[in-house]
């Protein structure tokens, strides 16, 4: 015997359904997106500055930020001394990095200038070009050249 459906059919909202799910998918995708990219070094305060950067493809990370009872150093994400920092610059260009190489230094607003100085003189000296980076800010002020008093 076969059995029927005594009840009027009414699939009015059964076809919103998976426009819902595919609506609700887009906006997680567009909401969690973001932090499933893989972003390299360490997360630190950084100075404004209201010039953009280029995206550079096989860039190196260093990153200085506070710590104690020195500011620390980051290859990439992984802590390491000034010397060890060295070394591994060195390692990189005997394993053949390529002369157009280029070091990301990513430096927090309480780090010393002097050490930012000496990682600075110590990539530069490796042969390594360097490219300082500041967080976006629009209105950041940047001092410009002085206006001769008249």
């Amino acid at each position: 015997m076969k059995l029927e459906m005594t009840l009027p059919e009414r699939p009015g909202f059964l076809h919103a359904v998976p426009i819902l799910n595919i609506f609700a998918l887009v906006q997680l995708f567009f909401l969690l997106g973001p932090s499933l990219v893989l972003q390299s070094g360490v997360a630190v305060d950084l100075a404004p500055s209201r010039f953009q950067m280029e995206r550079y493809q096989d860039s190196i990370v260093v990153t200085l930020g506070p710590g104690e009872p020195g500011p620390r150093i980051h290859f990439g994400r992984d802590a390491v001394t000034l010397e060890e920092l060295s070394a591994r610059l060195d390692k990189l260009r005997a394993d053949g990095a390529p002369t157009k190489a280029i070091v990301l230094l990513q430096t927090d607003t309480g780090t010393p200038v002097g050490i930012e100085r000496e990682v600075t003189e110590l990539v530069l000296g490796r042969g390594f070009r360097l490219a300082l980076v500041g967080k976006n800010s629009s209105s950041a002020v940047v001092p410009g050249p002085k206006k001769a008093a008249e």
